[in-house]
């Protein structure tokens, strides 16, 4: 599909400290991932940063078109031959999808879920289940198990407390028992939507990970 890329050491750096301040719950996750899948789920969540901000960013539904049509074809860049547009998270993004041979539709579905947000709810289902794809092609989870456990977490994790979130991880950690441990850096947040202090987090992922819970 491509040729190999490989992002400067500067957008790597960009990339993890951008993940480590806006999304730490899942940051966390993604550090027990092993090389080079942490780097990859870091540019996944960077990727799906930038996409949510579109809201935020501009009130205007026109402009916000126009910053998701920018990702689109840098995502055409990613997946193409050649550097990418000098950003850092598209660089990163790019290594990450000539490594894994990720199908730009793929990315793109993320881009046309986030899309809807502009004048509507957020489909927390499409949004969820897109991204949780993409990560599990990263971490080489392919099973139905992990495929299913892990599309509900993504879910629920952009889903405000209530029984259906309630019942959606309640629906993944039974099949905890079957799931790949490769899948494990991206099911572990789930824990952060219980009642847990933050400062704990980091100690309950690790212990969470080593017992193959979540």
């Amino acid at each position: 599909m491509s040729d190999r890329y490989l992002a400067p050491a500067a957008s790597h750096r960009y990339v993890l400290d951008l993940v480590r301040g806006a999304d730490r719950d899942r940051f966390l996750g993604a550090l027990f991932a092993p090389e080079p899948a942490r780097r990859d789920l870091l540019a996944l969540l960077a990727f799906d940063h930038e996409l949510a901000r579109t809201r935020t960013v501009t009130r205007e539904p026109m402009l916000a078109r126009i910053r998701l049509e920018w990702w689109r074809e840098a995502v055409g860049e990613a997946a193409g031959v050649g550097k990418p547009r000098a950003q850092p998270i598209v660089e990163s993004l790019s290594e990450t999808v000539r490594r894994r041979l990720l199908r730009p539709q793929d990315l793109i579905a993320l881009i046309d879920a986030r899309e809807e947000e502009i004048e509507g709810p957020l489909d927390v289902l499409r949004a969820g289940h897109a991204l949780a794809d993409l990560e599990l092609s990263v971490l080489g989870a392919g099973d139905e198990a992990s495929r299913h456990a892990a599309r509900a977490v993504a879910a629920a994790w952009l889903m405000g407390e209530g029984p259906e979130r309630d019942a959606m991880l309640a629906e993944a950690r039974a099949l905890g028992r079957e799931v790949d441990p490769a899948a494990l850096p991206i099911l572990l947040p789930a824990l952060s939507l219980g009642d847990i202090g933050a400062w704990r987090k980091p100690l309950a992922y690790w212990w969470a990970a080593r017992r193959g819970r979540y």
